[in-house]
């Protein structure tokens, strides 16, 4: 680890040692400022909300932008608290499982689970959570700036996860090998695939190029799937997990129908908690011709 990232981790730490209400009450500051001032983000987050608003009722992207960079500061925020080297003290935060008896019993079968945890809430929370109830593999993508990756790969293995580059045949075939032996595999299945290595399928109603991955292990090896997120809850007071059924049709064979049932997966989380999805990523910046 570079000595600049080391200080930054360092800091990371220091800064988690705060409670997670002022943590967010901090987080909570930053968002304002993001919707207030002229900044990346937002001009992501209002991009993506253009094009999902009409599946949410009466709202517009303007009343759905504040709320939405608020949970975004947030987020930012408490990373320090999940990240802060006291993995235990993070599962302390979980107030309520919900759905944790579907996890239970796709882990006791023996034929392999995949987790699909959308970015909606605290993912990193859940990845503790989830590795402390089982070993299991997380897929990822290297940041596009190499020298962070040691921070994250030590950041996020407190709970000795494995983590899997998915960006190449390596990776894929790790992950077939757990799966195949009947083990946990976790994906974040809104992840933009790059051009070419995707499928478009319906995403809040405009189509988004999706990832085929995630279905393809479940059809090769006959795996469960199940949507997972850890949602954040008011005032600092701790999070709440979410265990979901994917939707029907995820392993289908023809590709176009599991990729579709993948979005409606990831749809019906959003749902949940609207406000807590990362709207500040880019979902829609490939467009099919």
């Amino acid at each position: 680890m570079r000595w600049h990232v080391a200080i930054l981790y360092f800091l990371l730490r220091l800064t988690g040692r705060l409670p997670l209400r002022a943590l967010h009450g901090m987080g909570a500051a930053l968002g304002w400022l993001l919707w207030r001032l002229p900044n990346p983000l937002r001009r992501k987050a209002v991009q993506t909300l253009s094009h999902v608003t009409t599946q949410f009722g009466t709202k517009s992207s303007h009343e759905m932008l504040k709320p939405a960079l608020i949970e975004t500061g947030k987020g930012a925020l408490e990373l320090c608290k999940i990240w802060s080297g006291n993995p235990q003290a993070a599962l302390e935060l979980v107030r309520e499982v919900r759905g944790g008896e579907l996890f239970d019993a796709a882990v006791a079968s023996r034929r392999g689970l995949i987790i699909a945890a959308p970015h909606l809430g605290c993912w990193e929370l859940l990845n503790f959570w989830l590795c402390s109830r089982t070993p299991i593999a997380i897929a990822y993508r290297p940041p596009r700036r190499p020298e962070i990756e040691p921070l994250l790969i030590r950041a996020r293995g407190a709970l000795a996860a494995e983590q899997v580059r998915a960006d190449g045949a390596a990776g894929v075939r790790a992950l077939f090998k757990r799966l195949l032996a009947g083990g946990v595999v976790g994906i974040l299945p809104d992840q933009q695939p790059k051009a070419g290595e995707g499928e478009f399928a319906p995403f809040f109603g405009t189509p988004a190029l999706t990832m085929v991955l995630l279905s393809r292990l479940a059809q090769r090896t006959g795996a469960t799937v199940l949507f997972a997120f850890a949602e954040r809850l008011p005032r600092g007071t701790g999070f709440r997990i979410h265990i979901r059924p994917a939707p029907e049709g995820i392993a289908d064979p023809d590709l176009p129908a599991a990729v579709a049932a993948l979005n409606r997966g990831v749809e019906e989380c959003v749902r949940i908690a609207p406000s807590q999805y990362q709207w500040a990523y880019k979902r829609y910046s490939i467009r099919p011709q």
